[in-house]
């Protein structure tokens, strides 16, 4: 292995990594609110609109288990600058679409792409970031990806506003995605920027660290699925639940807001106010499991979620309910800040330190599992009953998803 002697300067990952996911995520932020609006807008039931949303969720399930293998071969960069373009044509379908499928399709291309990215932009970290660095900068990674989460709503609600059509929030998406992709091009080769750096040999080739790490986490996932089953069945059904809540969360909400009559720009105003509140707390989320224990960021996190969508639930036919909405949106982004980094920390946990990819991707797509069932089952739940119903099944997943946390998480992980 080649490794790099320069010092670390936190202004080098700036332009190529933090900007980009910035961009990215701003983009993506102001189209969730927006994705059942467009729906309902194209005639679809509030269950086929809920089936349309979790289209994206089920494009980043599927496009993890061969993003690993692309970027390994094209490299992270390139694979970034792919990603933003495959969502340019899926927000370009979402633009011209005559009906809820061809939406649900730009939407799934969307999610393929957003896996990608987020893929590649963790190996650019891993390639480009000395270990000693690593985990602040993926915690300022991934506080940049909900800032942009925060940002994107409000300017999806200004440009609601100012136009008077909500599909027009799609062409912040592109903007951002055209954005990003002009920092990626002019960015000069990250090597002269960073020196020399980590190289490792897999498969007979020589990669950068962070494209080894992203091969091995998707070959052989299947297996390590497997291999790993004992703890995957357990503390990855919790792994699993933490996916579907945090899922759930995204798609219930917009839908919420269609459902009782809430206006699109207030929708857009609502999510973001919400989003900002989990931005305020991803840091101390993780300050506290790093004080106290895992659990007292995982378990909370789990129970106000649970306790969120059971608000919701209760609340949907009150004369008082866009107020219980608002209540519950905040009440459920503050839940999912608590538990920011939480999969990836217990995770990072569970890995084998000499060998930890391999597993690490493994309870990635257990994560992403739920993550893509959860939205489903909200359709069709909604489908056969009622968005109340559904958001009160969630709910109940939340309340059993915590008490799987605290039986198994004190079994496999030493406090």
């Amino acid at each position: 292995m080649t490794t790099s002697e320069q010092p670390f300067r936190w202004r080098s990952i700036a332009l190529p990594a933090l900007l980009p996911t910035l961009l990215f995520s701003i983009g993506e932020g102001a189209i969730i609110p927006i994705i059942p609006i467009a729906a309902d807008g194209l005639g679809a039931t509030l269950a086929l609109a809920g089936l349309v949303v979790a289209l994206l969720t089920i494009g980043e399930l599927l496009g993890n288990i061969p993003s690993g293998w692309v970027i390994a071969r094209i490299g992270e960069r390139p694979a970034m600058i792919g990603a933003t373009a495959l969502s340019i044509v899926g927000m370009v379908m979402c633009v011209i679409a005559p009906n809820p499928v061809a939406l649900g399709f730009g939407i799934f291309l969307v999610g393929l792409s957003a896996a990608v990215f987020a893929l590649a932009r963790h190996a650019f970290m891993t390639s480009f970031v000395p270990l000693a660095y690593r985990a602040r900068a993926l915690s300022t990674l991934g506080g940049a990806n909900r800032l942009g989460a925060f940002v994107g709503p409000f300017i999806a609600a200004g440009v609601i506003h100012l136009t008077g059509v909500a599909t027009y929030a799609f062409w912040i998406h592109i903007a951002a995605c055209l954005a990003c992709a002009v920092v990626l091009l002019t960015l000069p080769d990250p090597t002269t920027t960073f020196g020399a750096v980590a190289t490792v040999r897999l498969a007979g080739r020589a990669m950068r660290e962070g494209e080894a790490l992203v091969e091995q986490e998707s070959a052989g996932l299947f297996a390590t699925l497997w291999a790993k089953r004992d703890v995957l069945s357990r503390l990855g059904l919790g792994a699993a639940l933490i996916g579907a809540l945090r899922a759930s969360r995204q798609v219930v909400l917009p839908l919420w807001a269609v459902s009782i009559g809430v206006g699109d720009t207030n929708t857009a105003l609502i999510i973001g106010v919400a989003g900002a509140v989990d931005f305020a707390l991803f840091y101390p989320g993780g300050q506290l499991m790093d004080r106290f224990g895992r659990l007292w960021g995982a378990v909370p996190s789990m129970i106000g979620l649970g306790v969120g969508h059971i608000v919701l639930a209760l609340t949907h036919d009150l004369p008082s309910n866009v107020g219980w909405f608002i209540a519950a949106a905040l009440l459920l982004a503050a839940s999912n800040g608590l538990g920011s980094g939480i999969l990836m920390t217990l995770g990072a946990d569970l890995a084998d330190r000499a060998n930890p990819a391999p597993f690490l991707g493994a309870w990635r797509f257990t994560g992403n599992l739920g993550g893509a069932a959860a939205p489903l089952l909200v359709a069709g739940v909604t489908a056969v009953a009622s968005i109340a119903l559904a958001a009160g099944v969630v709910g109940v997943l939340g309340i059993l998803g915590a008490g799987v946390l605290l039986r198994y998480v004190p079994r496999y992980i030493a406090r």
